[in-house]
């Protein structure tokens, strides 16, 4: 039986697949990129619909079995329920690009986070934080498509497949450009009174800052096209250790 004669979706082939590596990740980052990744296996996005991450993800919390692993909030970053969850976002991010989606709404992260450029050039990430920042995908193909998640623990690879009907329309992905690259500031150094004295933590890590871009073009069959500039804007980021008293 083809995969044309087993649905009734107009779902034919594979159209795309994004990929991103983990590498480096803590035990509950990556039971994280697990558990978010496994709420998109078989999902599907109907012809003509936006797709939201969010609202597929739902809560992220303790409650619904998520560990704590480092996230961006206020600008710093802490330890939270979810971290990781943005490998997730990124991984379907770069599927989408492959088959020519339209992105509705992506956000860059605040600083350049060293798993999305252990297999990519900056720039090709996508972050969330439910409610207001969220990823959205417009299947504007001639079928629904299916997603299909895959979790390589060996390799700490992730892969996001998307299946559904192609229309030869054409990708051109340019290769990113980063400039104004700026050295990350100097480490700051808090006294901690719960830590022995000669002890130290190290609670945030350095990252250069800088922009990053690169444009998406998807040419369509009747020959019209599309097309759009992915900016991303990096602070340089300071490494913060604790100190104790």
């Amino acid at each position: 039986i083809t995969l044309a004669k087993a649905n009734s979706f107009g779902i034919e082939e594979l159209i795309a697949e994004g990929k991103s590596d983990y590498t480096h990740s803590i035990p509950g980052r990556v039971h994280n990129i697990i558990l978010a990744s496994s709420k998109f296996n078989g999902v599907l996005i109907p012809k003509g619909k936006v797709f939201s991450f969010n609202e597929i993800v739902g809560d992220i919390s303790a409650l619904t079995g998520y560990q704590q692993a480092y996230i961006i909030k206020g600008g710093k970053t802490v330890l939270g329920d979810g971290g990781g969850v943005c490998q997730v976002s990124t991984t379907l991010f770069r599927a989408a690009l492959n088959a020519g989606l339209p992105i509705i709404e992506r956000w860059a992260h605040a600083y350049r986070v060293g798993y999305y450029e252990n297999d990519s050039k900056p720039g090709f990430d996508a972050t969330v934080f439910a409610p207001s920042v969220d990823l959205k995908i417009k299947n504007d193909t001639p079928a629904s498509i299916l997603i299909e998640t895959e979790v390589d623990k060996e390799n700490n690879l992730l892969y996001f497949r998307l299946y559904g009907k192609k229309d030869n329309r054409k990708v051109e992905i340019s290769p990113a450009v980063l400039y104004d690259v700026q050295p990350p500031p100097p480490p700051l150094y808090q006294d901690d009174p719960t830590l022995k004295k000669g002890q130290t933590k190290q609670i945030d890590f350095a990252a250069w800052g800088g922009k990053a871009y690169f444009t998406y073009k998807v040419t369509y069959p009747n020959q019209k096209s599309e097309e759009q500039k992915f900016f991303s804007s990096y602070k340089p980021w300071q490494a913060i250790f604790l100190q104790g008293t």
